[in-house]
């Protein structure tokens, strides 16, 4: 065999080799990622609808709020704090922050928005039964304990949150949906509404 031939066979070798390292590493770091990192949950009632739809699926982003804080808007999967639901129906449910601790939540003003520390916000996702303007069916005031967050449904008018079972320990929560990813006509972004919620005041 020549100098030549020796030179291409090791270097192809090398790249074999090269390639392998760089496939094996992106599988590792892939499962990583799904097991430390981001999860797939299933979305199994009508309480974020049309936000989020029965049988979508999305990643959560679950550096939140262990590594990146919570924020107003965000829509967020949390373990069952304390028996919001019945035997079978499993220990996730997923829903709205729409109060962090210190927050005052009130609902709702003379055109039917709910405020947070004073601050009427207008909610463009919330489904509302026809002729309908009240994103709440029921007033309430409320300030958020130190350690918990006030989550509501997006689908207000079928929807047991925050206003049914109070407050949900940050403790709790999983993280943050950040996309739909199934069925594959459902793929998008899932938004926080930011241009809304960054608009609200800090609590006194």
């Amino acid at each position: 065999m020549s100098e030549t031939e020796q030179t291409r066979g090791g270097s192809t070798r090398r790249f074999l080799r090269d390639l392998v390292v760089i496939v094996v590493a992106a599988l590792i770091a892939s499962f990583l990622v799904k097991a430390f990192l981001v999860r797939s949950f299933y979305i199994p009632s009508e309480s974020m609808e049309d936000t989020l739809l029965v049988g979508d699926r999305v990643l959560v982003n679950e550096l939140v709020p262990k590594a990146m804080s919570l924020e107003r808007g965000d829509v967020v999967v949390f373990r069952d704090p304390n028996a919001w639901l019945g035997p079978g129906q499993g220990d996730d449910l997923i829903k709205r922050v729409i109060g962090l601790p210190g927050d005052h939540v009130e609902c709702c003003d003379a055109q039917g928005r709910l405020s947070v520390n004073g601050h009427a916000v207008d909610e463009p996702y919330v489904r509302l039964p026809a002729d309908v303007k009240r994103v709440s069916g029921e007033d309430f005031s409320i300030t958020v304990p130190a350690g918990r967050v006030w989550v509501m449904g997006d689908n207000r008018y079928n929807s047991a949150d925050s206003r049914i079972h109070g407050n949900v320990p940050v403790d709790d929560v999983v993280g943050r949906a950040f996309v739909i990813t199934w069925p594959v006509d459902r793929w998008s972004v899932l938004s926080r509404h930011g241009e809304e919620w960054d608009a609200v005041p800090d609590p006194r």
